[in-house]
Parts: structure tokens; C-alpha cells; sequence
């Protein structure tokens, strides 16, 4: 006869909560249980195995409804490994994007941070240095025509004065 297993047993052996099991249950990435006389739910032994793939596919960045995706093939006799290696290869090819453009804004703050300590240094002090009105206009900014007739006319009215 096989053991079967109750949620908190599962959950504990999984690291994770039984709310988390009904979640999966929900969504799909874990099948329904059966149920015991006194209506608990019953995991066969194998689950423990399908909630860690679950949960180390999560840990590289796979959301629940690709997991589900692919379970569901596999449940159907199919094998996803293919789509599996592409999706991965997407999420790589994502991230390094989001990398590069977190050094490039990395590099704009320190340029803006140089910027700042130069216009802190020529401001007296007591005086505002006034460093939010001079953060560069984002392109595309819905704003960035108001803001640069608003500058233009302050720079007029700086000469002028």
C-alpha cells in the first residue's frame, strides 16, 4: 500500500506553506489530491518531488504559468525540453538587457552626482544650489516641453536681472 501524504506533512517537506500547496492546486502546476475519509487532503510520495521542481524552476526565474505550461505537456506525454532551453535563453537575453541598462543609468548618476558636487561648490552657503531643477529631461517625458520653456524663461530672467 503506498503512504500518502497531508498537506502539512508535504508543505514541511517541501519548505514551504499549505496555503502555497493550495495555490499550486489552484493554478495547476500541482494536481488535486484525493481526499481521506475524514476529507484531508492525500499526496501520493511523488508530489514532494513535482512541488521542489516547482520551486527550484521558480528560483531561475520561471513564473507559475510557464511551469503550468510545461507540466501540462509533460502530463500529456510530450517533452517540453526545447521550449524549456528557449524560454530560459529568453530570460538570460532579458536580463543581460536590463544589466546593460542599469549600467547605463549607474554611469548618468555618477555623471549627475559629479555635476552636483561641482554646483555644490560654486553655491555660497545658505544659498540653494537648486538641484532638482537641473536633472536632465527624460526622453519622451510628457512633461519635457513645459519644463523646458519654464527653464528657458528662468535662464531669461536670470540674464536679465
Amino acid at each position: 500500500m503506498t503512504e500518502f501524504l497531508k498537506s502539512g506533512d508535504l508543505a514541511r517537506m517541501s519548505g514551504i506553506s499549505a496555503d502555497t500547496l493550495r495555490h499550486y492546486e489552484r493554478i495547476g502546476v500541482l494536481q488535486k489530491p484525493g481526499r481521506s475519509q475524514a476529507n484531508y487532503r492525500l499526496y501520493p510520495p511523488e508530489a514532494v518531488d513535482r512541488v521542489r521542481l516547482i520551486r527550484n524552476a521558480l528560483s531561475v526565474g520561471f513564473s507559475l504559468d510557464e511551469v503550468k505550461k510545461i507540466v501540462r505537456v509533460r502530463e500529456q506525454g510530450g517533452f517540453p525540453c526545447r521550449q524549456v532551453k528557449a524560454l530560459l535563453e529568453e530570460k538570460l537575453g532579458n536580463l543581460d538587457r536590463e544589466i546593460a541598462e542599469m549600467i547605463e543609468v549607474r554611469g548618468q548618476l555618477r555623471s549627475l552626482l559629479e555635476d552636483w558636487s561641482h554646483r555644490l561648490k560654486q553655491t555660497p552657503d545658505g544659498h540653494p544650489a537648486r538641484l532638482l531643477e537641473h536633472l536632465p529631461v527624460r526622453k519622451g517625458d510628457p512633461h519635457e516641453d513645459h519644463r523646458n520653456r519654464f527653464n528657458r524663461r528662468r535662464s531669461a530672467g536670470k540674464r536679465a536681472g
